[in-house]
């Protein structure tokens, strides 16, 4: 059965302590499965859902806080930056499985800004083998004592990282929509967690990614996803909150997706799978093709409804979830 989660307000504007925590047990409270932040260092507002706010509250350590105060969501990074040391995020995430329990997901990405890197004089290192490298690292420091590891980016000898992570080593998914990104998953993760991506697309990536895994005769990764959201009564309503033309440009803009029929986005229409927006029964209805096309862990992303968050999760929790857990039970 489809899991559903939510993106928090960690970042932008509406970052508080109260719209966190106090959001994030409503949401376990309504039968939510999961949280998720984002991950930055140097936060540039961006694009079309983002205001031009710089507050950007710490993934790692949002996450810490709102596992304190539940007690069986999951929490996930979608995804983390490979801008710190892999050592240091392994005694993060060691730490944070201690206090909270096995609930972590590593949602990790390449980055898109290279800025970020620089500040840190890493601005000359390959972000996609930093990816792989914190992959290897985390996972050895998690189940071995004295470790010794090098490659391009990092060496170290006789290391051992305690506390351990509750459970073993700390799911590892990445986070990205292009072809390679799918392949990697594939080839060391856990999962693969696409942003923004349309349906067409998604699915010839689970196809390719199906392939590969029975080529690899491997388990297909968990596969994730996390698409803008806007829920109102009517659909009209809700489109006010969205940055349409925005979204069509980021869509046509995009690399390696499968087009339209007319080869290029130019409706709401178009943007099948880029988008959930409409009534709580609009909303049912696209979270079906989600679950359809192979998703297993759907999460909201509400940044363009973050002044009305508690509304959202309340509208979410009592008029959507259910009809989607009554559909899941059926099928």
């Amino acid at each position: 059965m489809t899991k559903y989660g939510l993106l928090l307000p960690h970042f932008g504007e509406h970052a508080s302590k109260e719209n966190l925590l106090e959001g994030a047990r409503r949401a376990e409270a309504l039968g939510f499965d999961s949280v998720w932040v984002r991950d930055h260092l140097v936060f540039e507002p961006h694009g079309e859902m983002e205001k031009p706010n710089r507050t950007f509250y710490d993934a790692l350590t949002t996450l810490t806080a709102i596992g304190a105060v539940t007690e069986r969501l999951e929490l996930g990074t979608g995804s983390l930056i490979p801008f710190r040391h892999p050592l240091v995020t392994a005694l993060m995430a060691g730490t944070i499985t201690q206090l909270v329990g096995p609930r972590l997901i590593l949602g990790f990405g390449a980055g898109t800004f290279d800025h970020e890197f620089e500040a840190i004089e890493w601005g000359d290192r390959d972000r996609v083998e930093l990816v792989r490298s914190n992959a290897e690292i985390l996972r050895k420091v998690a189940t071995e004592n004295e470790v010794s590891y090098k490659d391009a980016n990092f060496s170290f000898t006789d290391v051992t990282i305690e506390p351990k992570p509750v459970g073993g080593p700390v799911p590892f998914w990445y986070c990205g929509a292009t072809p390679r990104s799918a392949r990697l998953a594939v080839e060391f993760c856990d999962g693969w967690m696409p942003g923004r991506i349309a349906l067409e697309t998604l699915k010839q990536r689970i196809a390719t990614m199906a392939e590969l895994s029975d080529a690899k005769g491997s388990k297909l990764p968990t596969i994730g996803v996390i698409p803008p959201t806007s829920i109102e009564e009517t659909r009209e309503k809700a489109l006010e909150d969205v940055n349409v033309p925005g979204l069509l440009a980021w869509a046509n803009k995009a690399k390696f997706s499968v087009k339209p029929p007319s080869g290029t986005f130019e409706t709401v229409e178009d943007l099948e799978g880029q988008l959930i927006v409409g009534s709580p029964d609009d909303a049912v209805a696209e979270c079906k093709k989600f679950e359809e096309a192979g998703v297993d862990h759907l999460v909201f992303d509400f940044r363009f409804k973050f002044e009305r968050w508690f509304d959202q999760i309340e509208l979410l929790g009592n008029e959507v979830l259910p009809k989607l857990r009554a559909q899941g039970a059926r099928a």
